[in-house]
């Protein structure tokens, strides 16, 4: 352990930079599965990775300061890379050195950052784009880059972003839909909301003006006019009433694979064990394309699955022979499990018809994914496997845009599972 002027860098140097990345995705996948312990991963110099209660992996820097260990949040993985985590420590090491808090120095650095920034509404746009512009392609960059520059910022670009305020924003967004834009309308919107986020996180706005704005655009004609209920609260509860609900367990899960991958139910209850890959850092539902209802399309469709429902999955697939169908057929009459069992749950047992159905959840998603989420239109349209008459989906690699539709699906599998208790599963034999 080396000391300097009463600070300690737990460690030394022979023990540094331990992990490598491999490593690190292989502990969470095992972890996550529970196959492995959720303890410290550490690489040397107090740098170490941890799992949270809710299965997200975070680095931590454990240092001592005048006598007392302490904690620096290193930020999570994977947006903090392995090697961006070091930087930190190495940062961190120098801070100790000079004999400054580390954590007090980055309080500072933020400060200093707020004060330096354009905080004007055109300021913190163009930061915005400019991390997007990492993440998007290139069409679907200068298409929102233009939307945002001929619709928004001739007006809202030149104002302290802190001092817009909801009708302002309204204003704006109405008048695109005027003009019959509606799909530009709702997208501009969404850029606005995100926009705020970024403000929000640095210090520059105390709330997202953006969230009530929606309620001003043209609510779209539905093609079969399916109700949907798209309220967190609401969803959950419907979660746990399935779970206390007395039905067999593979109605049970079909239904939660449903919620949680936002696929068609058709799917869901003819799913095969051969389809998902569920040993893997991104678990992942492939469906071919001749089993979709899209098929002129080439490839089939990877459905990118969250950790709960992955976690169930796997302890479904341990507690059965983990062959052939996922779900199969209770009574034996059929190889798997009939879609009206599933559609009958929501009529017979829960009591929802007219408010949400099986396939009500897509709908859920796509609203909240782009209402509440940080998702793109066309990363919730790709998730979905829609036809689109868009250019910018048709324009996209389907491989660039699966990172964002993992990211996605952590979201959705992250709110739907807040709160949820455990429930003492019944054996997976039983046909009640």
């Amino acid at each position: 352990m080396e000391s300097r002027g009463g600070t300690e860098i737990r460690g030394g140097i022979r023990g540094l930079n331990r992990l490598s990345d491999r490593g690190v995705k292989s502990f969470i996948s095992r972890a996550r599965a529970g196959k492995a312990d959720r303890g410290k991963l550490g690489d040397g110099g107090g740098l170490y990775l941890m799992l949270t209660p809710a299965g997200t992996p975070v680095w931590r820097i454990k240092y001592r300061l005048g006598g007392k260990e302490r904690l620096f949040a290193a930020g999570v993985y994977p947006d903090v890379t392995l090697e961006s985590a070091r930087a930190q420590r190495a940062e961190l090491k120098e801070h100790l050195r000079a004999g400054r808090d580390p954590l007090k120095a980055r309080l500072v650095s933020r400060r200093a950052a707020v004060l330096s920034a354009d905080t004007t509404f055109a300021g913190v746009t163009e930061t915005w784009l400019e991390k997007q512009q990492r993440q998007w392609s290139d069409v679907h960059y200068k298409t929102s880059k233009r939307a945002l520059e001929r619709d928004v910022l001739p007006t809202l670009g030149p104002m302290p972003i802190a001092a817009v305020t909801p009708a302002m924003i309204a204003d704006v967004v109405e008048r695109v839909a005027k003009r019959g834009a509606q799909e530009t309308a709702g997208r501009v919107l969404q850029h606005i909301a995100a926009i705020y986020r970024l403000a929000r996180s640095r210090g520059l706005a105390q709330d997202n003006v953006a969230v009530d704005v929606r309620e001003v655009l043209p609510r779209r004609k539905g093609k079969g006019g399916r109700p949907a209920i798209v309220n967190f609260d609401e969803l959950r509860d419907i979660l746990r009433r399935t779970d206390l609900a007395p039905i067999a367990p593979a109605t049970r899960l079909a239904n939660r694979l449903l919620a949680f991958s936002v696929q068609r139910v058709g799917n869901v209850v003819a799913a095969q064990w051969s389809q998902f890959d569920l040993e893997t850092d991104a678990p992942v539902w492939t469906i071919p394309r001749a089993d979709m209802k899209v098929k002129d399309r080439e490839g089939a469709h990877r459905v990118p699955l969250g950790p709960t429902i992955a976690a169930e999955l796997t302890a479904w697939k341990d507690a059965t022979d983990g062959k052939g169908y996922v779900f199969p057929s209770p009574s034996g009459k059929r190889a798997h499990l009939g879609r009206e069992t599933v559609i009958k749950l929501y009529v017979d047992v829960l009591g929802l018809q007219g408010r949400h159905s099986p396939h009500s959840w897509r709908s859920s998603f796509s609203t909240l994914a782009r209402d509440v989420g940080e998702i793109d239109r066309d990363v919730i349209e790709l998730m979905l496997d829609h036809v689109s008459d868009s250019q910018v989906i048709r324009t996209y690699n389907r491989a660039q845009r699966f990172a964002q539709r993992v990211r996605a699906a952590e979201w959705w599998d992250q709110e739907l599972s807040v709160g949820r208790a455990r429930h003492n599963e019944p054996d997976p034999s039983a046909t009640v």
